[in-house]
């Protein structure tokens, strides 16, 4: 098995850029991942990665034996898959991406649960507001909050997620409550948007008595972190548009008040998008099942 993980320490660090970064995805250090590559090299008799004290490229040979260690890992995972069929029992590791919101509030609760449930998964959790690519960064399942781009990946909805827009009851006693969508693109208001680099986000949607309405909001704040947008509204500071669920607990004890109830957002999508092979393994499909079963995001 110690070949099985050198290859797989090697292409996470081809992928990741760096051994630091390959190892920490596979929970090892750094001293661990270098021996591992190094000891590969050495059973190989080549040379895998140019280093210099900046960068860590693979070699030509090395490219040459990534595109086959990764076509050996993925046989090794199908033939472990389907031997796990025929129990149908859970096992090995998960490793799951989510918005954080989403990922805090919905997804790491069940995790305890589906791992006592089935004791011989584990579960690997990576939060981030920002896009992932789910192939690249050897993820197995990705929980998602709208409407993905068209991809290879296989999507299951798991509900529809209503959202509100909201602020603070101090921030609409100083700049008033804005009672059209038209009010929001006043320079009275400041609207919180959530941003990153090639973020969707850089427009609100309504729905109105004449159809969706997109609106060019602008504000004097944005941030990529999806929690930091609902504590600047808890601080009056702006009209944040949320997930319900998201703000839910803010919302019944007054410290966010909604508005535009008329016209709010259109709901999105809660979903999971998850390479089409994957499926096959019955600890994604088992994980997958019980996220659909027990998640709300009704809020």
């Amino acid at each position: 098995m110690s070949y099985l993980e050198s290859l797989r320490v090697f292409t996470r660090v081809v992928e990741l850029g760096s051994i630091t970064s390959g190892g920490r995805d596979l929970r090892l250090t750094p001293a661990v991942a270098s021996k591992r590559i190094k000891e590969l090299e050495k059973h190989l008799g080549v040379r895998l990665f140019n280093r210099t004290t900046r960068s860590l490229t693979p070699t030509e040979v090395g490219k040459v034996f990534y595109d086959y260690a990764v076509k050996a890992l993925e046989s090794i995972e199908d033939a472990e898959a389907a031997v796990a069929s025929f129990s149908d029992t859970p096992r090995g590791v998960i490793r799951v991406t989510a918005p954080l919101g989403a990922g805090r509030r919905i997804i790491a609760p069940l995790v305890p649960r589906f791992v006592e449930k089935f004791p011989a998964t584990e579960v690997h959790m990576r939060l981030s507001d920002r896009k992932v690519d789910i192939l690249s960064d050897g993820l197995d399942v990705a929980f998602f909050i709208g409407t993905p781009q068209d991809s290879n990946l296989k999507l299951r909805k798991i509900s529809d997620c209503p959202r509100v827009l909201c602020a603070a009851p101090e921030y609409l006693e100083k700049h008033g409550t804005p009672r059209t969508p038209d009010d929001l693109l006043s320079d009275e208001h400041n609207c919180l948007l959530l941003r990153y680099p090639r973020s969707p986000e850089y427009y609100w949607v309504l729905q109105t008595s004449a159809g969706p309405r997109k609106l060019q909001v602008s504000g004097k704040m944005d941030a990529d972190h999806g929690d930091v947008l609902t504590d600047w509204a808890l601080s009056g500071y702006g009209i944040v548009n949320k997930p319900r669920f998201d703000v839910a607990q803010h919302l019944e004890s007054g410290r966010l008040v909604v508005i535009l109830k008329d016209t709010p957002p259109p709901p999105t999508i809660f979903g999971c998008l998850y390479p089409h092979r994957r499926l096959q393994d019955p600890k994604i499909r088992h994980f997958v099942d019980f996220v659909i079963n027990n998640a709300d995001v009704a809020g």
